[in-house]
């Protein structure tokens, strides 16, 4: 399932502005034999013939290189992106190794695309909080490289489970290239019987999701002075995630539409593993007290959660050439996004019987024409649904700052966290623009896309107290209480319907 676990927001558009030449991966095995999805442009690598150029990490020139100066954590703090990407750098170098040693076929195959999978695209939005979280809670040159270990295995989950979850949507695109299981089906078109060729590819695209995984925790345990604090931490992200794939994919195939298991997917597979784990990390490194934890995460999972309904309106009013990928993708898959869920609950509770019949011969039709498309398009306006959503988003992020600004947290990290946060849920902050260059390097997540009207330019709807009572404002209890646990009132404190459930 295309969920926001699985997301590395292309939709932010090109890579940071110039650099200079980059440098190949360090490993003798990659640069004699890079090959597959993520190489040179256009191109996939045969058995046998030619292949693109070497892995290379795009890099900034004001930090040291490898190993990093962590006594000089201003320098880090100016290229984080870059930094992570030299611990990934060098620890993919020593696993591609390790493959090609093995056997040479896995490691061109698999490894190397699992590498440069990773060093070549995704913004890097939660190692950056990570680092983030460490420095606004007082984490020094002491914690600096468990942080960019941390954070570095961040992006080796995101890895797997972007190959994983193009495996289960069918998707053919990642990133504007071919999915890792499209060009491996490519790569072998001319020695595999063409009707074993598509699952021949999605097996080993399984094995290479799998690869970076365990890669992943690998690094984790290369950390050797982590907090136990850090470990419990990654140990209940890891099984979340998966918790929140399985009920994306369980309300998929059942057709759900209910708006409680909808935010709930949303929380596990996107508000934790994408900001509240991460902020979680970095705080327990630098061995922050509750008080500061406990704001980090309420933040985190409001921003969260608003990252995730960012990514519902964009995929259904988003720009292709934006997000790398055809517009309407949840609604062909019929996901159970909180959208969707939402402007179903509101045609319900008007009794409109044409949004409804829309509704129900649209969603789940992969083969839906563009016009069908903008049939759904229309109800998402005219029930309010996409108004609400919008509204929703920018309320969540206000929750989240005042969280952020509830503890005494260093100043500049402070508003490095600030601005990150709004970049990754699409809304305009005083330090940022949304789509343009995010603190700590790299291009931010893109705030609503051209085509996505605000809240503000949106069409007009009825209100959800015409629909029903609307729940009182109020905050979300912090982790550890009983409500923590069912997620469902995060919106419903963001001013969703009590009732229409």
């Amino acid at each position: 399932m295309r969920s926001s676990q699985a997301k590395d927001h292309s939709v932010a558009g090109a890579a940071p502005g110039p650099h200079p030449e980059p440098r190949p991966l360090r490993s003798e095995h990659a640069r004699g034999s890079a090959g597959g999805a993520h190489g040179a442009a256009g191109g996939t690598a045969r058995p046998g013939g030619g292949r693109p150029g070497p892995v290379r990490l795009t890099e900034d020139p004001r930090l040291p290189r490898f190993p990093l100066d962590m006594d000089d954590l201003h320098v880090i703090d100016t290229e984080v992106s870059a930094a992570v990407g030299r611990v990934l750098e060098d620890h993919l170098a020593e696993r591609v190794e390790r493959a090609a040693a093995l056997d040479p076929v896995f490691g061109h195959d698999l490894a190397e695309r699992v590498a440069r999978f990773t060093l070549d695209g995704g913004k890097r939005i939660r190692s950056r909080f990570v680092w983030w979280a460490l420095r606004a809670c007082g984490g020094g040159p002491r914690e600096a490289e468990a942080a960019l270990r941390v954070g570095a295995a961040l992006e080796l989950i995101q890895t797997g489970a972007l190959v994983h979850d193009d495996v289960m949507d069918d998707a053919r695109l990642r990133r504007g290239r071919p999915a890792l299981h499209v060009d491996v089906a490519a790569q072998y078109a001319d020695s595999v019987p063409r009707e074993l060729g598509p699952r021949f590819g999605e097996a080993a695209a399984i094995l290479a999701g799998d690869l970076s995984l365990a890669w992943a925790d690998d690094l984790l345990a290369s950390v050797g002075t982590a907090p136990v604090a850090v470990r419990d931490l990654w140990s209940a992200m890891r099984t979340e995630m998966v918790a929140g794939q399985y009920l994306d994919l369980h309300g998929q195939a059942t057709s759900s539409r209910s708006l409680a298991r909808a935010i709930r997917a949303a929380c596990l597979k996107s508000a934790l593993y994408s900001v509240e784990r991460p902020l979680a990390l970095g705080a327990a490194l630098a061995g922050a007290d509750a008080a500061r934890s406990e704001a980090l995460c309420a933040a985190g999972r409001r921003v969260g959660i608003a990252f995730q309904l960012r990514d519902d309106l964009a995929d259904v009013f988003g720009d292709p050439r934006r997000t790398g990928k055809p517009v309407g993708g949840d609604i062909r898959a019929g996901k159970p996004t909180y959208l969707v869920a939402l402007a179903q609950a509101r045609a319900e509770a008007t009794g409109d019987r044409h949004g409804l019949a829309v509704l129900r011969r649209s969603l789940g039709r992969a083969d839906l024409s563009d016009n069908r498309l903008e049939e759904v398009r229309d109800v998402l306006v005219t029930t309010g649904a996409r108004t609400i959503v919008e509204a929703r988003i920018e309320r969540l992020v206000a929750q989240g700052m005042r969280h952020l600004d509830s503890v005494p947290l260093e100043p500049d990290a402070r508003r490095r966290l600030r601005e990150l946060l709004h970049a990754t849920a699409g809304t305009a902050s005083g330090g940022t623009a949304p789509g343009g260059t995010a603190p700590g390097g790299g291009t931010a997540p893109a705030a609503a896309p051209s085509s996505v009207p605000s809240a503000s330019s949106a069409p007009s709807a009825p209100s959800a107290s015409a629909v029903s009572p609307g729940a009182p404002p109020g905050e979300v209890p912090p982790p550890g209480t009983q409500d923590d646990g069912t997620h469902a009132s995060l919106l419903l404190a963001a001013g969703a319907e009590g009732a229409v459930r």
